[in-house]
This record gives structure tokens, C-alpha cells and sequence, in this order.
């Protein structure tokens, strides 16, 4: 799931990126243009009921990302706004905000 909602006094947008539990057993880390795909720049939060979440706080435009499981399995989410070529044989996500 991703929720989007405007961060008030600011042209920012808070995005929420949530996955459910079985997407990962001991880490997931979102990696994207947000992070210039550093893997470890955003590690995800475990919720109280299994799954995992992060928030950005992000400018308007496009974004691509995925999710890296357990440093080793690449995910993409379900709820992305679009998805596009990786160039890797494989496709990224797409976030649009704004």
C-alpha cells in the first residue's frame, strides 16, 4: 500500500510505503531515486503486526524504486502507481507525487 498526503506549510508530500509481513523475514529496505538506490539508506519498520512501513517526505514528480528483502531479493509493490523497464531485465515501481 502507498499513502500520499500533503505536509502542512511545506510543497512536500508525506509517502508512506507499507509491505505485508511475508515480503521479508529479517529486513526490508526501500531503495529508489529518493535514495539515489542505496540499500541501505532506508530500512523499513516492522509494525506490531508483521508487516513493514517508511515515510518520505517528498518533492512533486515521479519516482522509481523497489523493495530489497533480506539484502538479497528484489520486491516490487503492488500498489505502485506504474511500472517501467529496469533495464536489468526486470521492472521497477513508480510512485507519482504531486
Amino acid at each position: 500500500m502507498i499513502r500520499k498526503k500533503p505536509v502542512a506549510n511545506s510543497k512536500k508530500v508525506a509517502v508512506t510505503f507499507e509491505m505485508p509481513a511475508e515480503a521479508a523475514s529479517t529486513s526490508l529496505c526501500l531503495v529508489g531515486d529518493f535514495n539515489s538506490w542505496d540499500p541501505n539508506a532506508t530500512s523499513m519498520k516492522r509494525l506490531k503486526g508483521g508487516g513493514w512501513s517508511a515515510t518520505l517526505r517528498l518533492d512533486a514528480g515521479n519516482y522509481r524504486f523497489r523493495y530489497l528483502a533480506d539484502g538479497a531479493k528484489w520486491e516490487n509493490d503492488p500498489a505502485a502507481d506504474a511500472y517501467e523497464p529496469s533495464g536489468m531485465g526486470s521492472e521497477n515501481c513508480v510512485v507519482v507525487v504531486g
